[in-house]
């Protein structure tokens, strides 16, 4: 038969759609075309499979090769389909038995002499095998990422002649006509990720701050976004770094969507399984990051910094220096929790559920307040300016981070929480908004709010006055009652106190910052 068929898996965001490689081989003369919408990348495969055969001691049919990769509105992009496309002309040529080619699913870009070279977007594959129930085949380089799906029968191989000694030895083995004790390939299924490691970064470790100290775990309580404002060398940094430590581990579903999200990324979602598999991620990129590089972009979408730091953090330091435009295309993702990239041929979709913190002078030199300070009035409305107020609306907490007295600085610091007592704290606090509700109460709505958050004459009150003073936005009131609600939260109370609101409210007014 001259005709055969391989499953393999295209990579479309952190999804991994199923992608079938038809090989025909007909008479008329010797050529290799390719179908089915595959870009530069994919075309030049067939250079490479050519060769990687005739130096495996494989013959190359000298006959009219017709390659067609279905679905064929579905883009192809890179050189992930180098390995089905070689077994299917092994296979349509008579040269590999096809007998169990249906049971995998083969991933791998092939070098001239044969060898395997790894892939983007491993795990999203393996993921996807689950259903099929189909075992997968990796370049060795990928194995470990693969074998993070626990369901899927994951094999590395470091050659072509592996894959097909290991298919042969597989027929022969089902055939009974020898005794194969041992394949080929080892298989790599439910690769166990280490358990957490301890944060050497305590949160004792900065000097006084208790207001920030207290802003931050009330953000890692409830989900909320954070902002500091200070001079400069006051802590908002060290604080900041500090937030991973204290936010509860990843569960397995979280630890893979981040993993999937690394693997397309191609940064080393093996490395960072194997060292950080449970570690919330912390994104910290340099004010002078795109805004392409921020969301994520480029001719082939790639995840940015925003899907990096899913279920994890987002430290924008110096927030005023990072572009205007750069900046207010974090607006929507802090909403939907999800960005979507558009080009010609497809919509992409990242996931984008991150915490946002950032920090900031409240003045060009940083001493705003001070004798220090030089900065004219119309520096600071326009230092100040470059946060827009829809973008500021959306920081749940503001925070004042004031300089350190020298007392405090020069006398000896008693021992504080370690992250352990407050993770802890914070652990209890999302585990009652998760039996409540069935999330946390950063992502609460307008029903669960009037529901969850029911507020006394007083409260209300002291709400009406809050929201004339500072002239909150609908979105900022909303807002500060999920922040009053983690509070309650945070202090094991069932209904919300006045003492609760008021702290939340402190939390909006304490910040220096003045848009203009």
């Amino acid at each position: 038969m001259s005709l055969a068929i391989v499953h393999t898996r295209a990579k479309t965001g952190i999804a991994a759609p199923a992608v079938t490689v038809e090989v025909h081989l007909s008479n008329g003369l010797p050529s290799l075309s390719m179908v089915g919408l595959p870009e530069t990348a994919v075309k030049e495969s067939k250079d490479r499979v050519r060769s990687a055969l005739i130096n495996s001691h494989f013959d190359f049919p000298p006959r009219r090769i017709t390659v067609n990769l279905a679905p064929a509105d579905l883009p192809k992009e890179g050189g992930r389909f180098d390995l089905a496309i070689a077994l299917g002309i092994l296979a349509a040529s008579g040269q590999l038995p096809m007998d169990h080619l249906d049971d995998y699913e083969f991933l791998g870009e092939l070098a001239l002499s044969g060898e395997l070279r790894p892939v983007n977007g491993s795990l999203p594959a393996a993921l996807a095998c689950v259903k099929p129930q189909r075992q997968l085949i990796v370049p060795r380089g990928n194995a470990e990422e693969a074998a993070l799906s626990k369901n899927t029968v994951v094999y590395g191989a470091e050659h072509l002649l592996d894959v097909c000694a290991h298919l042969r030895a597989e027929l022969l083995a089902k055939n009974n006509d020898i005794n194969v004790d041992t394949q080929p390939l080892l298989t790599r299924q439910g690769f166990t990720p280490p358990k957490p490691r301890k944060n050497s970064a305590q949160l004792s470790d900065v000097i006084g701050q208790q207001q920030a100290k207290r802003a931050l775990e009330i953000a890692a309580a409830g989900g909320h976004n954070l902002l500091f404002s200070g001079p400069p060398g006051t802590g908002k940094t060290m604080l900041a770094s500090r937030m991973p430590g204290i936010l509860p581990p990843l569960d397995e579903h979280e630890a893979l969507e981040v993993a999937a999200v690394y693997s397309v990324a191609g940064t080393g979602s093996a490395g960072w399984a194997r060292d950080d598999f449970h570690q919330r991620p912390f994104r910290s990129p340099h004010h002078t990051a795109s805004a392409a590089a921020l969301v994520g972009g480029g001719s082939t979408p790639t995840p940015g910094e925003i899907s990096l730091a899913h279920h994890g953090v987002l430290f924008l330091d110096e927030l005023p220096e990072y572009p205007r435009k750069v900046l207010e295309v974090l607006r929507e993702p802090l909403e939907s929790g999800s960005i979507t990239i558009s080009r010609v041929q497809a919509r992409i979709d990242f996931p984008a559920r991150f915490l946002l913190v950032a920090a900031m002078n409240p003045c060009p030199c940083g001493y705003l307040g001070s004798a220090r300070c030089r900065c004219t009035p119309d520096q600071i409305s326009r230092y100040q300016s470059k946060i827009s107020g829809p973008l500021l609306d959306r920081f749940d907490l503001q925070v004042s981070v004031p300089s350190i007295p020298r007392a405090e600085l020069t006398a000896a610091q008693p021992a504080g929480e370690s992250n352990a007592q407050i993770q802890h704290r914070v652990c209890t606090a999302q585990g009652r908004q998760k039996q409540r509700q069935g999330c946390m109460n950063s992502a609460l709505d307008g029903k669960q709010l009037t529901r969850l958050c029911p507020l006394n004459t007083e409260q209300q009150t002291l709400m009406d006055k809050a929201i004339d003073r500072l002239g909150l936005s609908a979105r900022a009131y909303h807002r500060l009652l999920k922040v009053t609600r983690t509070i309650a939260d945070l202090d094991q109370s069932s209904t919300i106190e006045t003492r609760h609101l008021t702290e939340a409210i402190a939390y909006r007014v304490s910040s220096s910052i003045q848009i203009k």
